[in-house]
């Protein structure tokens, strides 16, 4: 194997081992972890277009990537700031509020994904 594998290969080992991390640390984690088994779950009973499908996805990863994003900053800043700081304070509501603004978002998605077959099914 040359080294840039190797190199691509040890990258893709760490990029692993933080979404374990996230998984095994994180509550908020956890939870998404279960809407996303849930969601595909639901998806995968019904018959969903190709854009439909995207959509889901795109949600799904955007509610994890800022899950991910605000898990790395809320430690960074505890490891720089480990003292109460009201602008590390503000830096992390602002990422906590990124992780709910992608999750208002994926739920908006939804509705509009799964409201219209809910409804034929009523």
């Amino acid at each position: 194997m040359s080294a840039f594998l190797r190199e691509r290969a040890g990258s893709f080992r760490n990029a692993v081992r933080g979404i374990t991390e996230l998984v095994r640390t994180e509550t908020h984690a956890k939870v998404h972890l279960g809407c996303t088994v849930i969601v595909t779950a639901a998806a995968a009973t019904i018959s969903l277009s190709s854009v439909e499908w995207c959509l889901i996805v795109l949600s799904i990863g955007l509610v994890w990537t800022a899950e991910a994003l605000n898990t790395a900053l809320e430690r960074v800043v505890d490891l720089t700031c480990p003292t109460r700081n009201s602008l590390a304070g503000q830096a992390k509501d602002l990422a906590a509020g990124a992780v709910l603004l992608a999750a208002i978002t994926a739920a908006a998605v939804g509705l509009l994904v799964f409201l219209p077959r809910i409804c034929e099914y009523l």
